[in-house]
Parts: structure tokens; sequence; C-alpha cells
């Protein structure tokens, strides 16, 4: 079996998760979990050459693939069955022009819910809307009917759902979405994509609840000053939290506050 070393709320593990539910591969990959709040395995580690970021595909044979959209394209090569890139290399172009953007789009909405100032709000949600009109505009172009780029869910729905999906921390956080006739089509192919049925893998409530320390200004399991438990930690399970405070920038909550001790 082949091997992915992941965080269960990651985005970009997720793109890989829905990918292999649509090729029916789910079964062929075991989920290693990393746990983001201690330091890394040190056998972890040197398979990685030293590097943390995830996910991380291990094979069979030990070899190591990194970065999800590499670990997507590996997939489709080696599983040609249930193809979920386009064939017609026109398609695979345009396909592959629409995921070109996708960098900038994740930057702007974690700029944005890790911001602490609240004089830059207006600028770091402007960031965010700008990119869903990009977006909104090639789907205009390349695809006007909708609700997908092609007819059904893709590669580049891949892609971008699970950040669809993790952009619920800017509704909650940042009282921020998308509305009127400017963002109608994007609109129409985020709420697709994230009513697909091999997207359901977390919830807006988990990803609310363990992004919270995100909304501080604290990515990656570190831990906001006089707290002594990351929102990331496994146990108590999220589910079992209250839901955290949405004025983030006047929230400072303890662990106890927050239900994680």
């Amino acid at each position: 079996m082949l091997t992915m070393h992941h965080i269960p709320v990651c985005p970009f593990s997720q793109r890989v998760e829905i990918l292999l539910a649509l090729k029916g591969l789910g079964d062929y990959v075991r989920f290693e979990v990393v746990d983001i709040t201690r330091p890394r395995d040190p056998a972890l580690l040197a398979k990685t050459r030293g590097t943390t970021a995830l996910p991380v595909l291990e094979l069979e044979d030990g070899r190591i693939i990194k970065e999800s959209l590499v670990i997507l394209r590996y997939l489709e090569d080696r599983f040609p069955q249930n193809p979920v890139q386009r064939s017609d290399p026109y398609e695979r172009a345009v396909e592959g022009m629409l995921c070109a953007g996708e960098g900038d789009f994740v930057a702007a909405g974690y700029r944005a819910v890790m911001n602490q100032s609240r004089d830059r709000r207006d600028e770091m949600l402007g960031a965010v809307a700008a990119q869903y009109a990009k977006l909104d505009a090639f789907l205009r172009q390349h695809a006007p009917d909708g609700p997908f780029l092609f007819e059904q869910f893709g590669f580049a729905e891949c892609v971008y759902t699970s950040m669809f999906m993790r952009f619920s921390f800017l509704d909650y956080y940042e009282d921020f979405d998308i509305k009127g006739g400017a963002f109608a089509r994007v609109r129409a192919w985020r709420d697709a994509c994230l009513a697909h049925p091999a997207a359901q893998q977390v919830t807006a409530e988990e990803i609310i609840k363990l992004y919270f320390d995100y909304a501080l200004g604290y990515g990656n399991g570190a831990l906001p000053e006089g707290r002594r438990v990351s929102s990331f930690a496994f146990t108590p399970h999220w589910s079992a939290r209250p839901w955290p405070p949405r004025a983030k920038y006047d929230a400072r909550p303890s662990d106890a506050e927050l239900g994680l001790v």
C-alpha cells in the first residue's frame, strides 16, 4: 500500500482524499496522522530530508513525493482508471490555467484570517474578494453554464474545494462571504463543489474550531501567548468543544474556555 502522512483537517491533504474518492482508491492508501502540536517524529523527518510540510506520500519502496498538486498528478498518472483530469489537451490546459491561480487564492484567505490589525481588515478581505473575482471571470469565459468547469466535478474542483471549505473560517471570524451578482458564477461553482459527495471529509464546525489559533495569528500548531494547548490538539475531540468566540480581535480565551482541557 501507499502511505500518506498527513494532518486530518489539512486542506492539502483533503485534496488528495477527494481525488482518491473520485477514483475509487480510498482503500489503497494508508493514512498516517501527524500531530502538528508536537515535534515531528525523527523517522518522518528522515524520510522527508528534514522538511515538515504535509501531506507526504510514501511509495511502497520508501520513495517520497511531496506537494499536494504533485501527489494528485502522480496518482492520476499511476492509476489511469476513472480519470479525473481532462484527456483533451486544450481542456487540460484550461484546467491547468485555473489551477495555476490556487496559490494566490490560498495565500489571500490565510492572510485575512491571520490578520490581527483592524485597520488592515478591509484591505485583507478586499484581496480575498479580488481572488474570487478572478475566478468568477475565468469561469464566465470558459464555463458560463456550469456549475463545474466541465460537465462534472474534476481536477480543478479537487484543487479548490478544500480551500472553499477552509474559508468558512472567514465567514465565521470575519463575517465575509461572496455576495451579489459580481460573484454569481463563482458562488455557484463553490456551492456545487461543497455539496459534492466526494468532498465531505470535514465540516465547517470542525474547521472553525480547529483553526481558532489561526484567527489569532498563530499557525501550524504554534501556541498563542498564555495558552498551553493548541486548538489543533486531538483531544478533547473538536465535537465536544464549545464554539470559539467570533470577535477575534478582542478574543483571548483560555484553554478551559475553548474546551481544550
